[in-house]
């Protein structure tokens, strides 16, 4: 699917194994295929431990190599686009609820938009705790500490590389995530700043515009209710702030290919997931 960020389809990223609330994938070109453009509620971060990589993220590209984290926050699809031969990561994940508890809310967090190089000693330190529970279930305990580690390193380090997200794009992901369907006006009266202002720094930091990330997060809170047991479509729909269920049915359509009754009964979704490019 390459670097077109209307391409992007939904895959969790926690495993459907068994119930998990954070989880550490090993990337290798050996270890298995790279995953299409894709999208999940689980804020992620990538440890690039050997070799260099070239990501496309919403609408931008980024290189990273050995010694760098990468963050990206629930809804922002992301995809591999290049990588040298050497190339070894530690994906990690976490339940986004969970990772609310685990940084006790702390509004600038792992979960906004991140690219930092670490200091050796804590790249160090975090690929040995990585290493320690990738592919491990029942390891929350050590994930959360390995999560809540990583939030430390960010603030440590701080303006080392492209950790230059604005202030304005920090707080309206943080308000955004209590709030998924607060609209720009009200979103810039709580920020003391102008509409305009919000838009073009959570565009350029983010890779994609505030009305595109709300219908993100709109389109996870619909398939997470649906998850919990609500099979009246049209009642998900509207508890997830779509106006109507054929809204709902039009952006799911345009988003993902396919309307939401093929996605949760026909194994749409199943083929999503399983989905792995060469």
């Amino acid at each position: 699917m390459g670097n077109d960020p209307s391409q992007a389809i939904h895959q969790s990223f926690l495993p459907a194994s068994g119930p998990s609330r954070a989880h550490v994938w090993k990337f290798s070109l050996e270890y298995g295929g790279r995953r299409p453009r894709h999208f999940h509620a689980e804020p992620e971060l990538n440890l690039i431990v050997a070799g260099t990589a070239i990501f496309g993220i919403g609408e931008t590209v980024v290189c990273a190599s050995a010694g760098e984290l990468l963050g990206f926050p629930p809804g922002q699809d992301h995809v591999l686009l290049k990588s040298s031969p050497d190339l070894y990561l530690f994906a990690i994940g976490m339940d986004p609820i969970f990772s609310s508890t685990v940084l006790r809310r702390e509004r600038d967090n792992v979960t906004v938009p991140l690219h930092i190089r670490l200091k050796s000693s804590d790249f160090r330190a975090m690929e040995t705790r990585s290493a320690a529970i990738v592919d491990r279930s029942g390891v929350e305990q050590p994930s959360a500490e390995l999560w809540e580690y990583a939030n430390w390193l960010r603030q440590q380090n701080a303006g080392r590389l492209n950790d230059a997200t604005h202030v304005l794009t920090r707080r309206t992901l943080s308000l955004m995530a209590d709030e998924p369907d607060i609209d720009r006006e009200r979103l810039a009266g709580k920020l003391k700043t102008s509409p305009t202002a919000v838009s073009r720094y959570f565009h350029h930091d983010v890779g994609m515009t505030l009305v595109r990330y709300r219908t993100r997060l709109r389109l996870m809170r619909f398939m997470r209710l649906v998850d919990e047991g609500n099979e009246n479509l049209t009642v998900a729909a509207k508890s997830a702030g779509f106006g109507s269920y054929s809204q709902c049915h039009r952006v799911f359509q345009a988003e993902l290919g396919c309307a939401p009754r093929q996605f949760f009964l026909s194994g749409v979704r199943q083929q999503m997931q399983q989905a792995y490019e060469p």
